[in-house]
Formats: structure tokens, C-alpha cells, sequence
């Protein structure tokens, strides 16, 4: 007897951004610190970005979370932001009913653009939660027409005893903390060369982890800690996450 031939399995849907663009999700970034943690985001994205022409198209994957949609709205881009359920843009309302920022529904793995529809496009909170990061950073790279700028949890850190900081971290900001994914910069890098890009910058941004800082609710402890650590070039070396642009290969 010889067995039924099943469909393929499919690929479970890209839907983390459900979890941060939550109300209990930012909550873990209010207060001093929380403003501190998105002032640098802000800033190293924003450089990342520099020489793009005023006006210029960019797409925010997963960016629910509005921690980046105002800051590029104020600097002039024309904004996007694609989620996977019609939920994740309650917090872009005010940009939207402005009509500074537009927002779509779509399954994130397959984006309803054509390729190089954007000049740039983001992606944040979203790849070490992936269901399949390198096919995301393919889908990043097919829509962008010039650069991707993404951030991940690297290995080479604190995180290279992630498992352990799991149950700690849950422990101390309950069932909202999810498991993650710890990437190799060569890694990430390999991705994003087999869609064609290259990168290009990577900038850590802390080199202890955020949930210290969070637990310690002092923005004053946290840059005297930083500080030093980026003035000698540890967090160079061993910070995280990391913030990395690719630019499209020529040619």
C-alpha cells in the first residue's frame, strides 16, 4: 500500500511584530532609559541613512513598534510601514491620519512591492524573531533599491550566553520576553551578499545588556558604563545589537 502524498508543510507566518508593536511591549522602552535606548537607535539609523535625497521612499518592515516611523517622518522621507496584521498600526494613527506615513497588511516573507520600489528599507525587532531570517533578508533586499538597515542580537557579546540570560530576562520582564535568535556577523553578512547587497557599517550599540539597564532604571549608570566600554572599542568588538546597513552591490 503505498502512502498518501502530502502538500508541503507551510512556512508559519512572519508575525513577531505582533508582540512589539504591543502597549506592554513599549513599555519596556518608556521612561529615561527607554528614551535613552531610542535616542542612540534614532541616531546610528539616521547616519545609516545618510545621502538618501529628501523625499526619498522607505519601507519600515515590522515597524509597528512607531519607534522609527516619526523620526524619519521629521527628517522629510516618505514613510511605509508593512505588518502583519491590520493591529500592528494602531500606533502609527496620528502619522497616518497626518498623512505622513502610510501602512499595509502583508505577509512579511512575500511584501506586495515590486523589487527596488524603496530607496531604503528597515527592519527592527523583527530578525532574531524570524521564522526564516535569511529569507527575510532576501525579501528585505529584493524591495530595496539602494540600502537595507537592520538590527540584530549578535553572538560574538553577552548573548553568547543567551540561553542562560533567557531565564533571567524572563523572570524579570515576564512572559512578553520571547526566545531569540544570536547571529555571526559573517553570518549576516553571507545573507545579505547571496541577494545581491553588501554591508557596509555595523555599529553595536550597547555593550552590556539593555535589560541591566532596564532593571537598574538609571539612564545616569548606563552611560557611565558605555562610556568607557566605547571609548576603548569594546563595544566594537564584543556590543550588541547591532545595527547593520548593506548597500546594492553595483552592476
Amino acid at each position: 500500500m503505498t502512502s498518501p502524498i502530502l502538500p508541503p508543510a507551510a512556512e508559519p507566518r512572519e508575525d513577531a511584530d505582533l508582540a512589539s508593536a504591543s502597549d506592554a511591549y513599549a513599555l519596556r522602552f518608556s521612561g529615561g532609559v527607554g528614551r535613552w535606548f531610542l535616542a542612540l537607535q534614532a541616531r546610528i539609523t539616521l547616519e545609516a541613512l545618510a545621502g538618501l535625497p529628501p523625499g526619498a521612499p522607505v519601507l519600515d518592515v515590522g515597524g509597528g513598534h512607531a519607534q522609527l516611523a516619526p523620526v524619519l517622518v521629521a527628517k522629510g522621507f516618505r514613510v511605509t510601514v508593512v505588518g502583519s496584521d491590520r493591529s500592528c498600526g494602531r500606533k502609527l494613527g496620528p502619522w497616518m491620519a497626518a498623512g505622513q506615513c502610510r501602512f499595509h497588511v502583508a505577509d512579511l516573507q512575500r511584501l506586495p512591492y515590486a523589487a527596488g520600489a524603496f530607496s531604503a528599507v528597515l527592519c527592527f525587532r523583527l530578525l532574531a524573531h524570524s521564522v526564516n531570517w535569511k529569507g527575510l533578508i532576501r525579501e528585505l533586499c529584493r524591495v530595496a533599491a539602494d540600502r537595507v538597515v537592520a538590527d540584530y542580537p549578535s553572538r560574538r557579546s553577552v548573548n553568547v550566553i543567551a540561553d542562560q540570560l533567557f531565564a533571567m530576562k524572563r523572570s524579570i520582564e515576564g512572559p512578553l520576553t520571547r526566545p531569540y535568535a544570536v547571529y555571526d556577523r559573517g553570518e549576516i553578512a553571507e545573507a545579505f551578499t547571496r541577494s545581491g547587497f553588501h554591508v557596509v557599517r555595523e555599529v553595536p550599540q550597547f555593550f552590556m545588556p539593555m535589560m541591566l539597564y532596564r532593571i537598574l532604571r538609571s539612564e545616569g549608570i548606563g552611560r557611565a558604563v558605555e562610556w568607557p566600554a566605547r571609548r576603548l572599542g569594546v563595544t566594537r568588538l564584543l556590543g550588541s545589537p547591532i545595527i547593520v546597513r548593506a548597500d546594492r552591490r553595483p552592476g
